[in-house]
């Protein structure tokens, strides 16, 4: 771990161990992501009490959301890297004969990954698996909003990878790093920090991926079950008491949908977290009191269908569901992000897609529909980090479909030969 003081000399330590070429060979990524592995799951317990003390996120939860999934993207990046990692032939012209071509993946050298505290250790350690498999060098940034997930990884990283630097703390040390040269930023959050970060970069001429956020979307369309339908958004909304990048927003729907989702929701939620979600070990809290009291101030929009009890003291709010809700409502005017889910009522599918299209484009979007037609219509005319239909958040589970946004929703993707591509130059090389 760097201090303030320290961290000009972590960067030029770690810009020296690239300079060695020995992060070039895929023996050393291999043992690295396999290095990171082991530390994810040997020291999984502490992890997910960690995890438990810094969200309230159950076992359960840690091991298909943080632990697991990170295992699982480094057991695909395992399987393919030295596929991934072979040049790749280009035709050359007839005004070159004899001339051959091809381009190589060349690590950038040394990359910064800033983190979140929502998803602490999958949303540090998928990107930084990413760099280490391209071979490159890394300084990472845990939250210090998530303190005991930031320390967890202090102590045991250094230990089972090298040419990773951890550097603990809160803006004085970002402020720090970001003065740094760094070769690629990996920055996980909001808008209003990665703005800082494409400011800071640009001094450098440093890239950037910014994997921001953004209001999602979900349209139902009067086809289909409302039961199951209610199931599945429930299941991705109240994952980690909302507080997910990917998690629906808000729904959008005619008003006799909007009825039986009513009538549908309060019973999905009763079937996932029991009669008292406060009660419910598979249901998180919020991080602090700051999100807490920003979220609370948000519940009197429309009325309430179920929910909306809180308290302060134990950062307790229940899942909620707001019916009526107007665009003009304060809950509509941000990223909830939280246990608070909007219903909306337009009048058709050209409603819903003038009501998506004219606001920032959302880092996922999400329909129900039986409508062929319907699911062509939302992929021609919206656009957004990923669409999704008939599930939600299920997309970042597919290690070969690309994770990222567009437009205010972030910049840059990664996961699988993804994250290849963001943290590598790839270089053409032509040979007469």
């Amino acid at each position: 771990m760097s201090t303030v003081e320290e961290i000009p000399a972590t960067v030029a330590r770690l810009r020296e161990t690239f300079r060695t070429g020995t992060t070039k060979s895929l023996d050393w990524r291999l043992t690295q992501l396999r290095g990171l592995r082991a530390m994810l799951t040997e020291q999984a317990d502490e992890f997910a009490a960690a995890l438990h003390s810094d969200l309230g996120k159950s076992r359960a939860e840690v091991d298909r959301t943080e632990l697991g999934f990170v295992v699982n993207e480094i057991d695909h990046t395992l399987a393919h890297l030295a596929g991934w990692l072979e040049p790749q032939p280009a035709a050359v012209p007839d005004s070159l004969p004899g001339a051959s071509a091809w381009t190589v993946y060349d690590p950038l050298g040394v990359v910064l990954v800033i983190a979140p505290w929502n998803y602490p250790v999958q949303l540090l350690m998928a990107p930084l698996a990413g760099a280490l498999a391209s071979g490159n060098c890394a300084v990472v940034k845990p939250s210090e909003l998530a303190p005991a997930t930031s320390a967890a990884i202090a102590k045991h990283l250094p230990g089972y990878v090298q040419g990773v630097a951890v550097v603990e703390g809160a803006i004085p040390e970002t402020t720090a790093l970001l003065e740094q040269r760094f070769d690629h930023i990996f920055y996980t959050g909001n808008g209003v920090v990665g703005r800082i970060v494409m400011t800071a970069a640009a001094k450098h001429l440093t890239p950037v991926a910014l994997e921001l956020g953004g209001k999602s979307p979900v349209f139902v369309d009067g086809d289909v079950d409302p039961t199951e339908v209610a199931k599945r958004i429930v299941a991705g909304k109240f994952l980690n008491a909302g507080q997910t990048c990917v998690a629906p927003d808000y729904v959008l729907t005619d008003p006799a949908t909007a009825r039986a989702l009513e009538q549908a929701l309060p019973q999905a939620l009763r079937d996932l977290f029991g009669e008292d979600p406060a009660t419910s070990t598979e249901y998180g809290r919020i991080v602090n009191h700051r999100h807490f009291d920003r979220l609370t101030g948000l519940l009197g929009a429309g009325r309430t269908v179920v929910g909306g009890q809180h308290d302060r003291d134990s950062k307790y709010i229940a899942p909620t569901v707001l019916a009526g809700v107007r665009a003009e409502d304060p809950v509509m005017a941000e990223e909830i992000f939280g246990p608070i889910l909007p219903i909306v009522e337009v009048a058709d599918l050209d409603a819903a897609i003038e009501f998506i299209t004219g606001r920032g484009k959302p880092l996922a979007l999400y329909a129900f529909t039986k409508s062929d037609r319907t699911r062509e219509r939302l992929q021609q005319e919206t656009s957004s980090g990923a669409l999704s239909f008939e599930l939600t958040v299920s997309h970042l589970r597919v290690s070969d479909l690309p994770f990222g946004g567009v437009g205010e929703s972030g910049m840059g993707r990664y996961h699988g030969l993804y994250s290849i591509e963001t943290f590598s130059h790839r270089k053409a090389v032509l040979r007469g």
